[in-house]
């Protein structure tokens, strides 16, 4: 693959197997020879008495990091996590923020509105987010809907210092397939009649169309992954995405799923796209979320 020359991390520790598990993440990745890789701990003011153990911890993962034969800087820094995550990946200007999952409850992965559900949504920079227990990198899943989010992820996965022997595989999902009739109410009562909007011939001539043009994305993205020496699996799929993908990940044991999001919104409203949310949210495993170019 077109390997970066240099590569600014940050890394958010905060002491979780989570955090671990984004380690280990780092010393499975052949980076680039003058990566930068900052530790930040960041801890709130009712936490003052733990400052101690937090540096102490917080060494410890730097040693582990250069240990790795990655040089490392390490800092504690006190205000809102997710709030100064991402002050300080602006002032280093970081390539990536790699983070754990903490706060795993029942089978949600990430509970929403935590840290790292905050970052993912508001940093304009990617946003890798890991789940403990890490098993390796071995099967990575771009997903892409053909959209300038989605492409800005193909091009960051694009240079991105994958394994070598990664098994990269690429999915689109088409959108469900439409229904011949619509429900409408009946003379202003509530008994609903059906009523043919479309026939048989017309919705197979259509999915027809939607299938060709999805694979003809798939087709595109993968070679532009291949000009990068990377060798894609292309994968098309029919029905609603969030759902597609999530099952598409358990069967085929997937390690990292890449996705494209909108990001922050004008209104400051979750909006990072229902999709690539339901990812963070759900997935059983490790997301990096990549943000199209930011605009004010």
């Amino acid at each position: 693959m077109t390997a970066r020359k240099r590569l600014s991390v940050l890394l958010a520790d905060d002491g979780s197997q989570h955090a671990r598990a984004a380690i280990d993440l780092l010393g499975c990745l052949p980076l680039p020879p003058k990566t930068r890789i900052s530790v930040l701990r960041v801890f709130t003011p009712g936490q003052v008495d733990l400052l101690p153990a937090f540096e102490r911890t917080l060494e410890v993962t730097r040693q582990r990091i250069e240990q790795m034969g990655i040089p490392a800087q390490a800092e504690v820094l006190l205000g809102h996590p997710a709030e100064k995550i991402i002050e300080v990946s602006k002032e280093r200007k970081a390539d990536l923020i790699l983070m754990g999952a903490k706060g795993l409850r029942a089978t949600l992965g990430i509970l929403l509105g935590g840290v790292a559900q905050q970052v993912a949504e508001y940093a304009e920079i990617p946003v890798l987010v890991v789940r403990a227990p890490w098993r390796g990198l071995r099967r990575v899943l771009l997903v892409t809907d053909g959209s300038p989010t989605s492409q800005a992820a193909v091009r960051y996965l694009a240079r991105f210092p994958l394994p070598a022997s990664v098994d990269l595989h690429v999915m689109h999902v088409l959108a469900p397939e439409q229904q011949a009739v619509s429900m409408e109410m009946y003379a202003a009562s509530w008994r609903p009649i059906y009523v043919p909007i479309y026939t048989e011939e017309e919705l197979a001539a259509q999915a027809k169309r939607e299938q060709a043009r999805g694979q003809a994305l798939l087709k595109r993205t993968c070679e532009l992954l291949q000009r990068h020496g990377l060798t894609p699996i292309p994968e098309l799929r029919r029905g609603d995405a969030a759902t597609e993908i999530l099952d598409y990940v358990k069967e085929n044991q997937v390690d990292l799923i890449v996705a494209g999001s909108h990001g922050w919104s004008a209104i400051r409203s979750w909006w990072m796209g229902s999709v690539s949310r339901k990812l963070v949210h759900y997935a059983g495993c490790s997301v990096l979320i990549v943000k199209a170019p930011h605009k004010e």
